[in-house]
């Protein structure tokens, strides 16, 4: 059964059981509660690592060689020996496990890496840190949906590659984006008082490093999965002719900013400025809602009891919609539960005087965007 099958029974409330695919809540071998980047279990001390094809945290125990460690946790990865990601060590503080060999030494996530940050610099290794925290999820998350995350060194057409970046004095701009699989991102973007500066200027009510990397890696399945394949004339007649060109586009946006009527057709203003930012930007959405949605089942929040009336989409909505491997009754109940929880999550947020946490409105044109990203998401898995 795949993660967003499983997401949906979950949510419904007839399959709650310990089932945490990006290891947000489990346990240490003491019975501990133990999260997604620990490296060590604060109650025993024992140490701590994340299997990525399992999304599992693991208690785990070092070999006599030192360099082999064994997993100490119950089902079926105990026993199994696995070398840690030479990043544990140093700013990043990786906490995975190199469970494929052709990345060594390091894991899945940071052997994307191309380029790091020049940590002699002042605050690079900070903000590494942060970086590389919000690209672990982005990953964890990846992998359990079913996508493809070979790096770009071993596949240089289709492989993925991260350039983590900040500009120097009197040097070039460093622009967060995405080209021919490799995706740039300025590690400036780490600082919160940069990021809110920025997000200020941008008129965005929403912009966090995770956030990027959900919106940046759409841009590269985008070519991994609808540029030419069957989807790209399913896609064209939902969000626009990609041909469109792009940096004309980008010009207009900045400089005249959307249509009035943005909020109608697309998820964000931003999604607005071009068919390519539009999927982009609608591909992030669904790994939001996906993982948060996730994560608020593994504290045990049972969505069925929220005490919130919604008016739900139903299937008049998907109307010739219909995709690949999908179905339309398990989508529809994720979107209708994630918009009675982000109800709630926006609730509680202005109950401590906080920004909304999802300060978006989906409509029937966001739905079946989301739709579309979902069916060719379901297609691979």
């Amino acid at each position: 059964m795949s993660y967003f099958d499983q997401l949906v029974q979950r949510s419904e409330g007839s399959q709650l059981f310990d089932y945490h695919p990006n290891g947000h809540v489990q346990r240490c071998q003491c019975g501990q509660a133990v999260f997604f980047d620990n490296q060590i279990c604060l109650s025993c001390g024992s140490a701590l690592g994340y299997h990525s094809e399992e999304g599992k945290l693991c208690s785990i125990e070092q070999q006599p060689d030192g360099d082999q460690w064994i997993i100490r946790s119950e089902g079926s990865l105990d026993g199994q020996s696995f070398k840690l990601c030479e990043n544990r060590s140093g700013p990043a503080q990786c906490n995975w496990l190199v469970t494929k060999e052709e990345n060594a030494p390091f894991c899945v996530a940071c052997a994307l890496n191309l380029t790091i940050p020049d940590l002699s610099i002042e605050q690079n290794a900070q903000y590494w840190h942060t970086t590389e925290q919000a690209k672990r999820r982005l990953i964890a998350q990846l992998i359990m949906l079913g996508l493809p995350t070979v790096s770009k060194e071993l596949d240089p057409r289709q492989g993925l590659g991260f350039e983590l970046l900040r500009q120097l004095p009197g040097g070039p701009s460093i622009l967060t984006g995405h080209m021919e699989g490799v995706i740039t991102l300025n590690v400036e973007e780490a600082d919160p008082a940069h990021r809110e500066k920025v997000r200020q200027n941008m008129h965005e009510p929403y912009r966090t490093m995770l956030g990027h990397f959900r919106h940046e890696s759409g841009h590269y399945y985008w070519d991994r999965l609808v540029m030419d394949t069957p989807w790209l004339p399913v896609f064209r007649d939902l969000f626009g002719d990609e041909r469109l060109d792009y940096q004309q586009a980008l010009e207009k946006h900045y400089n005249d900013g959307p249509p009035a009527d943005w909020n109608n057709t697309f998820i964000s203003s931003y999604a607005a400025s071009h068919p390519w930012e539009d999927w982009a930007e609608t591909w992030a959405h669904y790994l939001h809602m996906t993982d948060t949605l996730n994560v608020a089942l593994d504290f045990g929040i049972r969505l069925d009891t929220l005490q919130l009336k919604i008016d739900k989409f139903d299937r008049s909505q998907l109307d010739g919609c219909a995709r690949g491997n999908d179905d339309q009754e398990a989508f529809l109940a994720f979107v209708n539960r994630w918009v009675q929880l982000s109800s709630v999550l926006n609730l509680l947020a202005r109950s401590m005087g906080q920004p909304d946490i999802y300060p978006f409105v989906l409509t029937i044109p966001s739905l079946r965007k989301l739709y579309l990203v979902h069916s060719i998401v379901a297609d691979v898995g």
